[in-house]
Formats: structure tokens, sequence, C-alpha cells
């Protein structure tokens, strides 16, 4: 069975005129329960995780003063968010729906975040939307656990998962790979393992012919036993942050293909959800869908 992470805190308000769509997040199981793709079992309500596995990847000092809500007004700004103790609370949560969906995925083969993909995390910092980073606390959860061994971390979002290559640079156990728009935020990049830059105004069939020729190849050499997919729906055209032209069908071709060579592989593997931010919800919501659309018809 599918199993997804979601917990009400998701949906955290922010103040009017906030340009993240939190509303995507209580959206997005509305639509997969009213059109039948999942019932009320594929969710299951993720809580606080123990703190020692934030701290196998972020800095004491940086944890600390985030619980105690002590950030300066500047790491506050570079947040992207007001900062409040239901906020950190709401990443910690996330960040536990991820660590608990890896178990799900060494079951049936994959599982879901609704929320997560908080890849601007730094070890020592937050960052655009990103106070914990979901994926990177997972995956070295699931070595400390000695559940894996090499995992790749496959970021398809529109932007650099720049924290994520700070936190496991120079780590040969964990392979980042990030294919994420050439003129996009962040302006200055960290160095995964591999990045692919692609130029503004991309369309579907540039990105799928330069995805479809990395990820094979990419796991034949690195051989992972585990693999984290960050499947932001910002690279589709009508996203206001995102910079490149592709097609919801083209989005959901590039998660088929992603999710398609996962299974075919039997590599076990965690979605987070990542961005998105079209104008109008409803694309958001349909581009997400898609992703546990695919997963049930290639997976169940």
């Amino acid at each position: 069975m599918l199993k997804i992470a979601y917990h009400p805190i998701y949906t955290h308000p922010l103040p009017p005129g906030h340009r993240f769509p939190m509303e995507k997040y209580e959206l997005l199981p509305r639509q997969l329960l009213h059109e039948g793709t999942c019932n009320k079992d594929n969710f299951f309500k993720p809580e606080f995780p123990d703190e020692e596995y934030i701290l196998n990847v972020h800095q004491t000092g940086y944890f600390n003063r985030l619980r105690r809500l002590e950030l300066s007004a500047r790491e506050i700004r570079k947040s992207g968010f007001p900062l409040s103790e239901e906020l950190v609370n709401r990443e910690m949560i996330i960040t536990d729906g991820t660590m608990k969906g890896v178990h799900y995925s060494l079951r049936h083969g994959i599982s879901f975040n609704i929320a997560g993909g908080t890849h601007h995390a730094y070890s020592n910092r937050a960052e655009a939307f990103c106070l914990l980073n979901d994926q990177a606390i997972a995956a070295r959860y699931l070595q400390q656990k000695n559940l894996a061994e090499k995992i790749l971390i496959v970021d398809l979002d529109v932007h650099q998962g720049n924290g994520t290559a700070e936190i496991f640079q120079n780590d040969p156990t964990v392979f980042t790979f990030s294919m994420h728009g050439k003129g996009n935020y962040p302006f200055k990049k960290e160095k995964s393992d591999l990045d692919i830059e692609i130029p503004d105004g991309s369309s579907d069939k540039e990105y799928l012919k330069i995805l479809k020729e990395t990820l094979p190849q990419l796991i034949k050499t690195e051989k992972p036993d585990f693999i984290f997919y960050l499947s932001g729906v910002d690279i589709l055209e009508t996203d206001k942050l995102g910079r490149l032209s592709c097609s919801i069908a083209g989005c959901k071709e590039r998660d088929r293909f992603v999710l398609q060579t996962c299974h075919d592989l039997h590599i076990p593997v965690q979605c987070s959800m990542g961005g998105g931010y079209s104008e109008e919800i409803r694309v958001i919501i349909e581009a997400h869908a898609n992703t546990y659309r695919l997963a049930q018809d290639i997976y169940f």
C-alpha cells in the first residue's frame, strides 16, 4: 500500500500576501481522496522526531537557536518565513514524515511526504522556506540504522539543492544530483556531486532528453541502495519562479521516468514534494497529484 505522510500542521498559516502557497498541502490530499487515487488508509500522521537524528545533519548551535526562536533578523529574512514556534514544529514534523516514510519505502518500494523537499536548509542556517533538510536527515537516519549504505538524492526541483550539496560535500556515501534552472535561484550555487544546469526557457523535449540520458547511467555507476526524489513542479512554464517551459504532460513524464526506473531496478525511493508556484493553485495540485497517480499505477 502507498503510504503518505500528512499532518494538519503542514498548512501552518502565514501572514496575508505571503507568496508561499501553503494551501496546496491541504488541497492535495483532498484531491487525491476525492478522485479515488488514495483513501484514508494511505495517509499516516508524523510526529516529533528524536532530535538526535536532526543533529546528525544540523549543527547543534543552529538547531538550538532555531528551537529557542533566537535567529537574527537577517537569518529570519533569509529563511523567507516569519519565525514562530509553530513553524519550527512544522519543520520537525515534516522531517519525521520523511524519516518514517523510508521504512514504508523499504517495505513497499515507495513512500511520499505531502510536504518536505526542504533542500535549501544548510547544516548551519535556514534559507528560502527551508529550516531543516528533511531528506538529508532521513538519509543519515537510514545509514545510522544500517538500512542503507549508498544513497542517491535526485533533486529535480527547478532550484539547485544548495543546502543538500553543502551537507554532503566530500561524503562519498551520499551522491547529490541536482538538475535545475541555470539562471535561477540560488544565484551563488554550491557544488553537488552532479549539477546539470538547464537553460531558461527549455521545453519538455530538452529537459526530458537530458534526464533520460543521465539518470540510468548515474544509477549504474553509483549503485545506490536507496533513492530520495525531490519532485518539485516548479519546472512548469506557468510557474512564477521557474523560468523553464515544461508542460504538465512533460512534468508527468519526468515523474513517470524516475519512478519507473526506481521500480524496475528494485531501488526503494522516498518522494518529497518540493516547490510549485504557478499562479493558479489548480495547476500546482494537478502536477503534484500526477506523481501520486503514477506511483499507484507503477507500484500497486
